[in-house]
Order: structure tokens, then C-alpha cells, then sequence
């Protein structure tokens, strides 16, 4: 009898052995998967960070494109004023260039008169 008793507690042995080895596999797995949840814990926690100060930075750049779209607007303001005035440069310079080509005509016509005044003085004075 003291042979199976002896077997007994030799199994009793194995089956504690086997037991602790189940447990510190389990309490290591449970670790190791702990640790990997940590980590994808900490990986997220940092992409949040880095989504945030992107998403801050692109806030500042949304304020510099509005703020550049008013600015292309007022140049475009000022772009069609300084095409009024191009557009009234080009007719006062078409004004002033009929202007002289009625000046140049009276001169002509002056210098006709003038010749005949002459004429007619140089003429009148001989007789």
C-alpha cells in the first residue's frame, strides 16, 4: 500500500508542478499582454498629442488663409481701381492727342493768316 500512496503523491508532485508551471505561463502571458496594451496605450496616447498640435497648427494656417484671402481681395480691389484709372490715363492721353492735332492745325492756319497779313501789309506799305 505504501506503493500507491508514494505514486499518489508523486502525481500529487507533478500535478503541483504542473499546476505552478500553467499559472506562472498564464501570470507571464498576462504580462506580456498587459505590457503590449500599455505600450499600444502610450503609442495612442501620443498620436492623440500629435493629431492635437497638428490640429492646432492647421488652425493657425486656416487663420493665415483667411487672413490671405482678404488680402488677395483687397488687391483685387485695388487691381480693378488701378485699372479704372489705366483705363482713364488711356483717354486723357486720347484727348490730349486730338488736342494737338487741333493745335497743329490753328498753328497752320495762323501761319497762313499771318503770311497773308504780311502780304497784304508789305503790299499796302509800297503804294
Amino acid at each position: 500500500m505504501a506503493a500507491p500512496a508514494k505514486e499518489a503523491a508523486v502525481a500529487t508532485g507533478k500535478r503541483d508542478e504542473l499546476a505552478d508551471s500553467l499559472a506562472e505561463l498564464f501570470t507571464n502571458v498576462s504580462l506580456m499582454v498587459r505590457g503590449e496594451l500599455q505600450g499600444t496605450n502610450s503609442q495612442l496616447a501620443l498620436l492623440e498629442k500629435m493629431n492635437q498640435r497638428v490640429a492646432e497648427e492647421y488652425n493657425s494656417y486656416g487663420d493665415v488663409a483667411s487672413g490671405l484671402r482678404v488680402f488677395v481681395e483687397q488687391l483685387n480691389e485695388k487691381n480693378q481701381g488701378f485699372e479704372e484709372y489705366t483705363s482713364q490715363i488711356d483717354a486723357i492721353d486720347h484727348q490730349v492727342t486730338e488736342f494737338e492735332a487741333v493745335v497743329s492745325m490753328l498753328d497752320k492756319h495762323v501761319s497762313v493768316l499771318e503770311k497773308k497779313v504780311k502780304s497784304a501789309y508789305h503790299i499796302a506799305s509800297t503804294q
